[in-house]
């Protein structure tokens, strides 16, 4: 019964496969994400500043940058603030976490049906010729492997759509950290990471408060 034993363990692990996928897509929201929001540089003198910042491909190409900050007003966002109080990142993560549902019952229905498989056989193998359980035992094996190949199309769909959310996410964030900063009259607006961009920033330099407070009200004139 050696091959008995190893469907047994096999099925074991599909199972450990399917809480690891539960824990991770259900059980979790999305990982923040490490790109940065956006660092937004308006000036015009000729000193070279807008090298000294990291702007996103987007505002490169498509903002007229040349702008209007007549002062030398700078200040920062600290990035884990500005997700986790920005309401657009709450429904977002809050969708997806409803797919991520979805995907978890595709994935119980997919376990629970080879379980079910290999404890019939089981059941029924004592009285099966050799030939019946090779032929079984193969068409489980077949099983098996259909199984983990779904379990990975469902952890690659999860993984893509919450790419996605996080691109349309940050792309609307970045969008209006620039317009707050061209409005307000800044020369520079930076971003505070836990990867440690800034080093030491004083706290008077902080707008985190201020730039939350426009993107949700933003999001809320526009829902």
């Amino acid at each position: 019964m050696k091959n008995s034993l190893q469907l047994i363990i096999n099925a074991a692990l599909v199972v450990a496969v399917a809480v690891l996928f539960y824990l991770h897509f259900a059980g979790q929201p999305p990982k923040k994400p490490t790109r940065k929001p956006v660092a937004v540089v308006t000036t015009t003198d000729s000193t070279g500043a807008v090298a000294a910042a990291e702007l996103p491909e987007e505002t490169e190409e498509k903002n007229d940058l040349t702008a209007v900050a007549d002062t030398n007003k700078v200040g920062y966002v600290e990035s884990g603030k500005l997700l986790d109080g920005y309401q657009g990142m709450k429904d977002a993560r809050k969708k997806f976490e409803g797919k991520a549902r979805g995907w978890e019952a595709q994935n119980k229905k997919l376990v629970t049906g080879f379980q079910a498989a290999v404890q019939q056989y089981q059941q029924k193998a004592e009285g099966m010729s050799a030939e019946q359980r090779a032929a079984t035992e193969q068409q489980l094996q077949a099983q098996q492997m259909k199984v983990a190949q779904e379990q990975e199309k469902l952890q690659r769909q999860a993984q893509e759509e919450e790419a996605k959310m996080t691109e349309q996410v940050l792309a609307r964030i970045n969008k209006q950290v620039e317009k707050y900063g061209k409005a307000n009259g800044y020369r520079l607006i930076l971003v505070a990471s836990p990867s440690g961009t800034i080093a030491y920033g004083r706290k008077d330099l902080d707008i985190t408060t201020p730039v939350l407070r426009h993107l949700n009200n933003e999001y809320g004139g526009k829902k």
